[in-house]
């Protein structure tokens, strides 16, 4: 399927750049979708981050540069790198227990990691509700915060964004303004083909936004998937859409803002839905 080799052609390209800081702009393209996407699709499918992939990748490089007798370990950790010897070793023993000055011994032990390669497989899964549903633009306003290019760092500053605006009284006066479609409380996303990534808690309202940013969502076609429970498992949700739903479903990423919305705010039982924006595959050939 294209997606698999589109997800396949990005590792290859990360293989003959691995010695540099990945173009995240690039592997969305072969990939196809945004770098914010490429990032998360490369995380559910293959099981770790991207940065933790190249962090293991190279250093299972590094370990077969250094048992060559002649190989000093200044020089392969600026191969790879690391300014100073100290944080290549530490770097190093994280991911294979010993140090690099041990690796010339016969009876040391390392850890190979070859590159991913992205298969489709089949398996039995639990159902997921979604429906597809078209929208006119949809007028938002909250507050927000700039993302950063890593989804690792991503997941770090967006619960303490919530956490933060619950406290200083930010979602208590956006409740109060909710007034149109779609009802509830929102995280959107702009993490597509723009300069500069951002995180919004917002509601739809026509009331002047004040003190708070405005954005408006294009019309757009969506999936939404909804599902209820601790909202600590919305990520899990994600995961399924990605990997069980996307890939065999027609669709592809549109470039259009994600939402997440929140129905109720009890975090432990509460009902929320992911609206992916979504267009037909072969209307982007």
């Amino acid at each position: 399927m294209e997606w698999i080799q589109g997800m396949n052609a990005a590792v290859n390209y990360i293989e003959e750049h691995i010695l540099e800081e990945p173009d995240l702009n690039e592997l969305g393209k072969l990939a196809g979708c945004s770098a914010h996407h490429f990032q998360r699709i490369f995380t559910y499918i293959g099981g770790l981050t991207l940065t933790e992939y190249l962090r293991k990748r190279r250093m299972s490089l590094a370990a077969v540069d250094l048992r060559d007798e002649n190989a000093k370990v200044i020089d392969v950790a600026l191969k790879y790198g690391y300014d100073s010897p100290t944080a290549f070793t530490r770097a190093f023993q994280l991911i294979h227990g010993v140090t690099p000055s041990q690796v010339k011994d016969s009876s040391v032990s390392l850890k190979a990691f070859p590159p991913l390669v992205f298969q489709m497989t089949v398996r039995g899964t639990q159902e997921m509700n979604y429906r597809i549903e078209k929208r006119d633009a949809i007028r938002v306003v909250g507050k927000k915060i700039p993302l950063k290019p890593t989804l690792e760092e991503n997941f770090r500053i967006t619960p303490k964004f919530w956490a933060d605006c619950a406290m200083d009284g930010t979602i208590a006066r956006l409740a109060d303004m909710m007034d149109t479609p779609i009802y509830g409380l929102m995280g959107v996303s702009t993490c597509n083909e723009k300069d500069e990534w951002e995180y919004l808690i917002a509601v739809s309202t026509a009331k002047e936004k004040g003190d708070f940013e405005e954005l408006v969502v294009p019309p757009s076609t969506w999936a939404v998937f909804y599902e209820e429970g601790p909202v600590i498992k919305m990520q899990e949700l994600e995961k399924k859409i990605v990997t069980e739903w996307l890939p065999t479903s027609g669709y592809e990423y549109a470039n259009a803002p994600e939402i997440e919305l929140y129905m109720n705010p009890d975090p432990e039982n509460t009902k929320y839905e992911i609206w992916l924006p979504i267009v037909r595959k072969e209307e982007i050939m």
